[in-house]
C-alpha cells in the first residue's frame, strides 16, 4: 500500500509551521525531538497511515518551521498546536511525543484536556523530574542540558562542525552506535546547517526554567487520559537512570509502560517494528 505523504505550511500562532500530513481517519500528531525534525517518524509515518490521519510538525524552531526569538516555553509550543489543529479543523487528537516533543505533549495533555483522547510520550522523564533529581551523576549525562542553554556560545562552537556535533549525540544516545547513518545522518546535518536552525533548538532548552515553574504549577494533577510511556531499555540517561514506570505513575492516572529493548534515545528510528507494534496497539479503538 503506497502512503501520500504530503508537505504543508500554515500561518499558525503568529509563525510559520510546517508539518507532513498523510493518510485518513481519526487523527495522530506525531511531535519530534531534540535533535532532530518531523524526519524522525519517517518510519512510524507510512504505518500509522494505514489506519489514521497523520500529521507530524516540525517544532516551533525546528526543521522548516520558524525559528522566532522567543516564544520557546512548552506552554507557548502547546499553544502552537492548538493553533495549527483549530486551523486544521480538527477538535480531537491522539498525541505522540518524543523527547522535547514530549514535553509540547504532556503541556498540552495538561492545558487542553478536552483536545486529547489518548498520549504516548517516548523516552522522556519530564522537565520537573530532570530537574528535581539533577546531581553530578545526572549532570554527567544531561550536560547538554547546561550546554545548550549557555547564550550565543554552542551556536558558535558547533556552527561549521554540525556534522561533528551530531555525530557524538546519535553515537552516544543509540544502543547500535550507527544507527542513524548515510542519508539519514546527512539530512539531520544539512537541517542543522539551516540559518537559525542551532539558535531554534537552543531556545528550545533555554525555556527550562520558565518551563519547570509551570510544571510546578500543576504538579499534583495528574494526566487523566489514557497514556502510553515508552523507552529505549538501554540509554544511559532514560531507562538505565530511572525508574520510568515509576515516574511516569507520578504524572499519569491510567497508564501503560512499554520499554523498548536494544534502543536507545531514539527507539523509533533505532526498532522501528517494536515501536510501531507498540503504538498500533496502543491507538486501536481511537475513532476520531
Amino acid at each position: 500500500m503506497s502512503i501520500d505523504i504530503k508537505h504543508h505550511t500554515v500561518q499558525a500562532n503568529g509563525i510559520r509551521q510546517h508539518y507532513l500530513d498523510a493518510g485518513k481517519g481519526a487523527p495522530v500528531v506525531l511531535l519530534h525531538g531534540f535533535p532532530e525534525t518531523n524526519f524522525a517518524w519517517r518510519f512510524q509515518i507510512p504505518e500509522l497511515a494505514k489506519h489514521y490521519r497523520v500529521i507530524a510538525p516540525d517544532l516551533r524552531g525546528y526543521g522548516e518551521t520558524d525559528k522566532p526569538a522567543g516564544g520557546y516555553d512548552k506552554r507557548n509550543m502547546a499553544r502552537d498546536l492548538v493553533e495549527l489543529l483549530k486551523v486544521l479543523d480538527i477538535p480531537k487528537i491522539a498525541l505522540v511525543g518524543h523527547d522535547r516533543g514530549a514535553r509540547v505533549a504532556t503541556r498540552f495533555a495538561k492545558d487542553y484536556p478536552e483536545l486529547l483522547d489518548r498520549l504516548v510520550v517516548m523516552d522522556n522523564v519530564p522537565t520537573r523530574i530532570v530537574a528535581r533529581e539533577f546531581s553530578p551523576a545526572l549532570a554527567k549525562s544531561y550536560w547538554f542540558f547546561i550546554f545548550n542553554q549557555v547564550p550565543d556560545l554552542p551556536e558558535a562552537l558547533i556552527s561549521g562542525r554540525e556534522d561533528l556535533w551530531l555525530r557524538h549525540l546519535f553515537s552516544d544516545w543509540c544502543y547500535n552506535p550507527l544507527a542513524i547513518e548515510g542519508k539519514a545522518f546527512d539530512t539531520y546535518v544539512q537541517a542543522y546547517r539551516r540559518p537559525g536552525a542551532l539558535r531554534g533548538a537552543m531556545s528550545d532548552y533555554r525555556a527550562i526554567t520558565e518551563d519547570v515553574e509551570q510544571d510546578k504549577v500543576d504538579a499534583e494533577i495528574k494526566i487523566a487520559c489514557p497514556t502510553l510511556a515508552l523507552w529505549g531499555e538501554d540509554f544511559h540517561a532514560v531507562g538505565k537512570m530511572f525508574d520510568m514506570a515509576k515516574i511516569w505513575s507520578e504524572m499519569a492516572s491510567d497508564l501503560r509502560t512499554a520499554p523498548i529493548a536494544q534502543a536507545g534515545h531514539l527507539p523509533q528510528e533505532e526498532q522501528p517494528e517494536r515501536v510501531n507494534e507498540a503504538l498500533l496497539d496502543f491507538l486501536l479503538g481511537w475513532k476520531g
